[in-house]
């Protein structure tokens, strides 16, 4: 059997996108066997500015094919980001008209992969996985001022059915997008496979200390992930740092468009207050997470953020650390619900984030059961399955 994967993101790039695209390789490596060939179309590292890695325009490790595109530079708004995906999508259809694959797959968060993916599959004349990461039609339609959200979202959800309706199977990452989704495209049934935890965490499980927890003073909380719009850091972190005082210190690992935005809301701090570090490889940032007391997340407080599963909840569970999260919707419903010394307050209210953080237990936790149920090898052989009985043609 021959997979043709699409994915924006692919290892050593640093995103949620390219660890699972990951994941999934070996799962289908694994499902397929060593006669199987998996050719992936992605980019050269591109998802930070600060994060540099080398990695080869072509890369052949048995079956598996992996073709880098080198993109312009770019700082992340959405001109930049439309550019660098103009430039993606041209280069990887010179690459597709060598293809013959059995089924084409498109991991896609920006919808326009997706888009790519659709194409792809339909003049391969190959059935078409479309794995959707995030519903960018509810997303542009809170994040971009109004004036160009009336021609850009009706003309991007067209976009969308499109490919949706392109898709043999169309799999959801957070089952929070049931509700969109499946009144638009009734008939159609989605499957639900969610980013789970990654096998680089469970190597580090934690074990569980004394219900009192260390003397800790200040309680040092860190934050690790993209600071844009859509993680709104720039909103709630520094009323927390100034409200919170010496009790707490705060390290910031990431980057993203609204990093510059951060930095001037900070300024009037003291600067041991927070501590920002650019981003860094994954066993780096596991051993920041071992050396942090509280691991924070948070969302801004947009409609299009209710719906969403961010992937480092998972990562965070695994750790075993009280996780304090600026939530909304279902993902405040499944932390509340899935995950054990967790404290969720509505995003931006920094009175309400430091009321949660007062119900923290400063320990780690046994969360064994989270982690065996949400483990990515199991979720990934799970998609690695579908994807290989519509490269057969077998019925689901």
């Amino acid at each position: 059997m021959h997979v043709l994967l699409l994915s924006f993101y692919f290892p050593p790039d640093l995103s949620a996108g390219s660890f699972r695209m990951e994941a999934l390789v070996a799962a289908l490596q694994q499902r397929l066997g060593a006669d199987a060939r998996i050719t992936v179309i992605t980019t050269r590292p591109n998802r930070y500015g600060s994060f540099e890695a080398q990695a080869p325009a072509t890369e052949v490790r048995g079956g598996l094919t992996v073709h880098r595109i080198d993109l312009p530079p770019h700082q992340g708004g959405m001109r930049d980001q439309a550019r660098a995906f103009a430039t993606f999508a041209w280069e990887a259809r010179r690459r597709v008209v060598r293809e013959r694959p059995d089924v084409v797959v498109a991991t896609t968060s920006r919808l326009m992969t997706g888009v790519l993916g659709a194409w792809a599959a339909r003049s391969r004349k190959a059935p078409l996985y479309l794995d959707i990461r995030d519903i960018f039609v509810d997303t542009i339609g809170d994040v971009l001022p109004r004036r160009a959200t009336w021609l850009l979202k009706p003309l991007f959800a067209a976009v969308e059915r499109w490919a949706v309706r392109s898709a043999a199977q169309v799999n959801l990452v957070s089952p929070g997008f049931l509700p969109y989704f499946q009144p638009r495209y009734p008939g159609r049934s989605f499957s639900v496979l969610s980013n789970g935890v990654d096998d680089a965490f469970l190597e580090h499980r934690p074990v569980q200390e004394s219900p009192e927890g260390p003397a800790l003073s200040p309680v040092h909380v860190l934050y690790a992930g993209n600071l844009g719009e859509g993680q709104g850091l720039h909103h709630i972190l520094p009323a927390l740092a100034r409200q919170m005082g010496d009790a707490v210190r705060y390290t910031v690992v990431g980057d993203g468009g609204r990093r510059a935005q951060l930095e001037v809301a900070l300024a009037a701090l003291p600067r041991h207050a927070v501590t920002l570090l650019p981003p860094v490889p994954r066993a780096k940032l596991i051993e920041l997470y071992e050396q942090a007391d509280v691991l924070f997340v948070h969302l801004n407080d947009l409609p299009a953020f209710e719906k969403v599963l961010p992937s480092k909840l998972f990562e965070y569970a695994a750790t075993g650390k009280p996780i304090w999260a600026g939530l909304a919707g279902f993902p405040a419903q499944f932390t509340r619900q899935a995950i054990e010394n967790a404290a969720v307050f509505n995003p931006c209210d920094a009175a309400g984030a430091m009321d949660a953080f007062r119900t923290l237990q400063l320990h780690t936790s046994d969360r064994s059961a989270f982690v065996d149920k949400y483990r990515r090898t199991y979720i990934m052989s799970r998609m690695a399955d579908d994807i290989a009985r519509l490269g057969t043609g077998s019925p689901a």
